[in-house]
């Protein structure tokens, strides 16, 4: 074919992105042969692109899903940083900064990094989220596959705690996402995670003292410990009504695993405590911030329906 003859494409290469694969390009009958006549790049195994320049951020992304496979909904999503940048994470660097642009796929999928792509395997992928019409793993996701190529302690801080102070997942998702990529076993990570999760009570702890005061609920004791009158200790609560009985815990906890000593602990407590009449309410760090008016009606029905109820035994409440 002459290189000089009408381009078939005219309305794909003069759109955004210029990439297309080869079985693609067959299909608007260009050959391999064809297309290396043409001022044209194969970018990655069997994808092209439409163009002699350099390719933009958007068509290395295009080109790694495809490189992928992308087929509808095979499981192929962006992660790591290019993800993290596609969120416009301010930590993480500029997509044309991004050295390789990760991609998450099934186990299943028999696929090989080369160039600037490389494969991330999950056994059970998450959903994608649509950023930008392009598929891409959930936040906490995306913070753990680029947690796992960094060495540089400051970075992995500041992904973990834009992920929770910008609001785009709870601290318990990416804790969940670290320990499923194995991760916690590495010093720089643990301490991260030590200082979001430090970080996180802290701003769960200025939520609830807003929501006390913003919805006009009774003044609680605020972090207490709670004891028997010359007897054991009971444990700790963030608030607590006495003259309702009421206590409140922020939830703060990653998911259940099995023997997750942790877990056992607060469900001791909670047993005891409920045993005695108190009222033990849970609420995580997330409805805190996206439901506060539920939770402000949930606590508010606790100390109403505290009227109707037995006398709780007398506790010693003390400042923890």
């Amino acid at each position: 074919m002459n290189q000089n003859a009408p381009l078939p494409l005219a309305h794909l290469t003069g759109s955004r992105p210029r990439v297309l694969t080869l079985a693609q390009l067959r299909e608007h009958g260009i050959c391999a042969s064809d297309a290396a006549e043409r001022p044209w790049q194969q970018v990655l195994p069997g994808v092209f692109l439409l163009h002699s320049g350099p390719a933009t951020s958007e068509e290395r992304l295009h080109a790694a899903l495809l490189y992928a496979g992308r087929r509808g909904a095979d499981g192929a999503m962006i992660t790591g940083l290019a993800a993290l940048a596609l969120y416009r994470f301010a930590s993480a660097p500029a997509l044309p900064s991004v050295p390789q642009i990760d991609v998450l796929v099934p186990a299943t999928r028999r696929l090989r990094s080369t160039g600037d792509v490389r494969f991330v395997r999950a056994h059970t992928p998450p959903r994608p989220q649509e950023v930008t019409g392009l598929p891409v793993a959930p936040v906490a996701r995306a913070v753990a596959d680029a947690v796992a190529r960094l060495s540089d302690a400051g970075t992995v801080r500041r992904l973990l705690g834009e992920a929770v102070r910008g609001g785009h997942c709870e601290p318990a998702a990416v804790v969940r996402e670290l320990t499923v990529g194995r991760l916690l076993n590495r010093p720089h990570v643990v301490d991260a995670v030590e200082s979001l999760l430090t970080e996180a009570r802290a701003l769960a702890e200025d939520r609830l003292y807003r929501l006390v005061r913003g919805f006009e609920l009774p003044e609680p004791v605020w972090n207490v410990d709670l004891r028997l009158p010359g007897g054991p200790h009971l444990g700790g609560v963030d608030a607590f009504w006495p003259e309702q009985a009421v206590a409140l815990e922020i939830d703060t906890r990653g998911p259940r695993r099995g023997g997750d000593e942790e877990w056992s602990e607060g469900a001791r407590k909670r047993e005891v405590l409920e045993r005695l009449g108190v009222t033990v309410l849970h609420v995580t760090p997330r409805k805190l911030r996206d439901w506060p008016e539920q939770q402000a009606a949930v606590v508010r029905t606790a100390l109403t329906a505290a009227a109707d109820q037995e006398p709780a035994a007398y506790l010693v409440v003390l400042p923890r």
